[in-house]
């Protein structure tokens, strides 16, 4: 199962749980005032730790890659259509929030939440 490059502009290489070589794909959005990270599950050719498993410490590496402050940016997940008959591998992009506690909490956004994100304006 691959995943377009059309969902990425460059493949990110972080370190996973226990510090596995990990991959993802990685796009960054500006717009409006808002910056939008966004994490592309890569599956087969991620061997390591999935974006979701990874969570605050790949949004971590990402903004400390990047120079981004994390307080300061809307971090989404992605899961891409990989023309599967899966329903589970259809698009789809969740808001992550990360609280003090371990567990994040996601936020599916609707169709029309995902195109204004990536209509140009």
């Amino acid at each position: 199962m691959k995943v377009s490059a059309t969902y990425y502009d460059e493949i990110f290489d972080f370190k996973g749980q226990w510090d596995i070589p990990s991959k993802c794909g990685l796009k960054i959005i500006k717009k409006r005032g808002e910056i939008y990270v966004i994490v592309t599950e890569l599956y087969q050719e991620n061997t390591g730790t999935s974006v979701t498993y990874a969570g605050k410490s790949l949004r971590n590496q990402i903004c400390e890659s990047k120079g981004l402050n994390p307080v300061e940016i809307v971090y989404l997940e992605c899961t891409p259509d990989t023309s599967s008959v899966l329903s589970f591998y259809d698009e789809q992009y969740f808001e992550v929030t990360f609280n003090e506690t371990p567990q994040a909490s996601y936020r599916k956004l609707s169709q029309e939440e995902t195109e204004q994100i990536f209509i140009i304006i």
